[in-house]
């Protein structure tokens, strides 16, 4: 038996960082991982995906300026641009994280850990063997989520990619089907079609990105159809068949632009990428020897501690917790939970705060930011018009062409793009942003802060925007606010 102050499950961004709080605290630190330490984010998410992304979005950029175009004489290199990939992924190696973990102090473990009862938890290791972790003081779950395929038939008997294999493939395939609307089937798609796949992206409703305003949306469906992928809404698939390992796909469709024939539409492909969406990885971590449902979301409160479970001493980071299922999210998450793990060892009030801030969180429901690396990228924080109005705030949108401000002509040549805060006209504070265009994700931060700390729009009129930058929309859209 192997006793620690604290266990963590799970060693990618969120577990690492929460590890990482509660060694500087002094605490004791066990992080099992039963695949390669770093998670989903370092190997088939946020860092192989932007890698892939970053050469056409370099190369778009370059034809949107006179005479910078004129140098650009090619097309993206796919081969380079792959093997720029698994540098970014690290060629799934994870010798590094495991490094970085060592230095920390925390000890890892190679296995897959399943809870056992309050406190106790058993790593069956790659060699067979067993071994019992107990934790003083908590168990904190930060296991991630994994990809949500829909029941479909045939689609077992298919091997569809998933996110998985759409940031890691060592191929391009010359026809790529991609199921779903969301930030993952939008980059996706405008990774493959950038290195030579006919891209097909099959959107059962109306819009892309649905969580983000409206007009979003829109620009980024126009800028994947200029690149030449075709955008098929209000269609689902039905079926999908593959003959071979190695033959084609077919991909029955439904719906109003699905086509016509006695068997309904198909589409042939070969490789289908469903981004349907996530789900947790609990469904065999033990929850049920704790009286949990296994495979559900686990319910935390603003410490990240799970609700319902005597004794307190199970926590809950990142994706599996369902709070927001981004990795900066999970990594902040981790910096409370880590925080309030150390203050309840230490028998310290919560309210009280230490040197990294409060034991509490709240970022993580009212100021969530978000960029989606398409072309254009599109970025967003806190609160949709349509949200807060549902939420019952007298709420105001402000719309303002990007393409307005010169910084942004001289970004790119007949630069298109929007940008919008939703204002609370009862506190006069603005509740959430968007923007779309290129370059855009550089302007989330300073509307994260804005949000983040309930800046009162007045005060705002004295972050004077550097001249001549894109920023200086945020004073045309106090200008168009104050009318």
């Amino acid at each position: 038996m192997d006793l620690y102050d604290v266990i963590v499950l799970g060693a990618g961004p969120p577990g690492e960082n929460l590890a990482d709080r509660a060694r500087a605290a002094g605490l004791s630190v066990a992080i099992v991982e039963s695949e390669l330490a770093g998670g989903e984010c370092s190997y088939w998410a946020c860092m192989p995906s932007k890698a892939l992304l970053r050469p056409v979005t370099a190369l778009t950029e370059a034809r949107q300026v006179a005479g910078a175009r004129e140098a650009v004489t090619g097309e993206v290199d796919a081969a380079a641009v792959l093997a720029r990939r698994d540098e970014f992924a690290a060629h799934w190696d994870d010798e590094g994280q495991l490094r970085w973990i060592s230095s920390t102090g925390a000890d890892f473990v190679r296995g897959h850990a399943r809870i056992d009862g309050p406190y106790r938890v058993i790593v069956e290791t790659p060699e067979g063997v067993q071994r019992l972790l107990t934790a003083r003081h908590a168990v904190a779950v930060c296991t991630g989520s994994r990809a949500a395929l829909p029941e479909l038939p045939g689609l077992d008997r298919t091997q569809p990619w998933t996110s998985r294999q759409g940031t890691a493939a060592q191929r391009v395939p010359a026809r790529l089907a991609v199921v779903g609307g969301g930030p993952v089937g939008v980059e996706l798609a405008t990774a493959w079609q950038s290195l030579g796949s006919a891209v097909t992206l099959l959107l059962r409703g109306d819009r892309l990105l649905p969580r983000m305003e409206p007009f979003v949306g829109e620009l980024v469906r126009e800028g994947l159809t200029a690149a030449g992928v075709e955008v098929r809404r209000g269609v689902s698939v039905a079926e999908v068949r593959r003959a071979t390992p190695e033959g084609p796909v077919t991909l029955r469709l439904s719906g109003r632009t699905a086509g016509t024939g006695a068997q309904g539409a198909e589409l042939i492909a070969d490789e289908v990428l469903f981004a349907t969406g996530r789900a947790p990885r609990t469904d065999d971590i033990g929850l049920e020897t704790i009286g949990l449902e296994p495979g559900s979301w686990l319910t935390v409160d603003d410490t990240c501690r799970v609700t319902g479970v005597n004794g307190g001493w199970l926590y809950a980071v990142g994706d599996v917790n369902h709070r927001a299922l981004l990795t900066h999210q999970g990594k902040y998450q981790a910096r409370i939970a880590g925080a309030a793990i150390v203050a309840r060892a230490q028998g310290v009030p919560l309210l009280e705060t230490d040197r990294w801030g409060a034991h509490v969180a709240t970022a993580d429901i009212v100021a969530v930011p978000q960029v989606v690396f398409g072309i254009p990228e599109a970025a967003a924080v806190g609160l949709t018009n349509e949200e807060a109005q549902r939420q019952g705030i007298r709420s105001r949108p402000v719309d303002v062409e990007l393409g307005q401000v010169a910084g942004a002509g001289l970004y790119g040549d007949d630069y298109r793009g929007q940008a919008r805060m939703v204002v609370d006209l009862d506190r006069e504070v603005l509740v959430g942003a968007a923007f779309v265009g290129p370059g855009v994700s550089e302007l989330l931060h300073s509307a994260t802060v804005t949000v983040a700390g309930e800046v009162p729009v007045e005060r705002l009129w004295h972050a004077v925007p550097a001249f001549p930058t894109i920023s200086e929309i945020w004073l045309r859209l106090l200008e168009a606010y104050r009318g």
